[in-house]
């Protein structure tokens, strides 16, 4: 049994570099970016938004939360991520998923929306022979290709860690079997404590030793001294940007509420098995970000840790 450490703490940037730049100067352990190709809300691509953190930041981990990963070459994807590992001096995390909630995205790239989920199978073992620098040769079915090196590899060994996104069983079994962390979004602090004991049976059935795997939470945030107003808030956040009512949902998926009953529930997911955490902050605003990283960021990381990792 391995005693657990202090949680780490994200949240996902916003556009503007001051706000970057103070996330860091406050303490931030990471930054993360999310994105599409082709989804109703405007949004930016992750990858060349990643980039833009790269020069923006100087220690902290930057990651893709998420990467759609099917809509992408796989060897795109690990040239792109090897030279924002060499720019970044190793701090760099690829966060992936496999979408399709917005199936214009897969036309778009000419991507049958059924294959996705076998097309991420084969890419990310793909990718991590390709960080090797050494030739690559492959039969697909999805991704063939001879001799491709791609060259410098990245500096971190072996190449970044790769974490999965998802809801259900099959994600699960990805991160199991193939990823290096589990990212799963909108989910209770019960269902991810359930998701925790899955992964592990899983890979423990596959003889797979997950020392070193990254269990993080990603989870919308919402501070204020009116805790009613909080909650308003982030409903109508999340219901803006998922077209749909949130109302009903929002205090089993998210931490909202007071300082003090936001960084209890974040704790909750902490408990349930979360060494990290990504806060999305329903409120893109300075006052919002300080609260977290300060007030609420404090008390989580204060908090008795609960719980022994296998």
């Amino acid at each position: 049994m391995t005693a657990r450490g202090t949680p780490r703490i994200g949240l996902v940037a916003t556009g503007d570099a001051a706000m970057v730049a103070e996330a860091e100067a406050l303490g931030a352990d990471a930054l993360w970016v999310g994105g599409h190709i082709a989804s109703p809300n405007p949004g930016v691509e992750p990858m060349a938004w990643l980039h833009r953190l790269a020069g923006q930041t100087e220690r902290i981990t930057i990651g893709s939360a998420v990467l759609l990963l099917p809509l992408y070459p796989p060897a795109l994807v690990a040239k792109q991520v090897a030279d924002l590992d060499r720019i970044t001096g190793g701090r760099v995390v690829l966060g992936i998923g496999v979408g399709g909630e917005y199936p214009a995205e897969f036309s778009a790239v000419q991507v049958p929306l059924a294959e996705r989920g076998r097309r991420t199978d084969e890419a990310i073992p793909l990718i991590r022979r390709l960080w090797t620098g050494d030739p690559v040769d492959s039969p697909g079915p999805f991704f063939p290709m001879s001799g491709v090196a791609l060259q410098p590899p990245p500096v971190t060994p072996g190449g970044p860690p790769i974490v999965v996104a998802g809801r259900q069983l099959p994600a699960m079994r990805r991160a199991a079997l193939l990823g290096d962390g589990w990212i799963p979004y909108m989910y209770s602090p019960r269902r991810y404590a359930e998701s925790v004991t899955t992964i592990r049976g899983i890979a423990a059935d596959a003889g797979r030793d997950l020392t070193g795997f990254r269990w993080i939470a990603y989870v919308p945030v919402c501070a204020d001294e009116d805790g009613a107003r909080a909650r308003r808030d982030a409903a109508d956040f999340l219901g803006g940007t998922y077209r749909q009512g949130f109302d009903a949902m929002v205090g089993r998926i998210a931490a909202v509420g007071t300082p003090a009953e936001v960084a209890a529930r974040l704790r909750e997911y902490v408990d349930a098995g979360a060494d990290e955490l990504v806060l999305l902050p329903a409120r893109r605003d300075p006052d919002q970000l300080r609260l977290l990283l300060t007030t609420v960021a404090a008390a989580v990381r204060a908090a008795p840790v609960s719980g022994s990792r296998q």
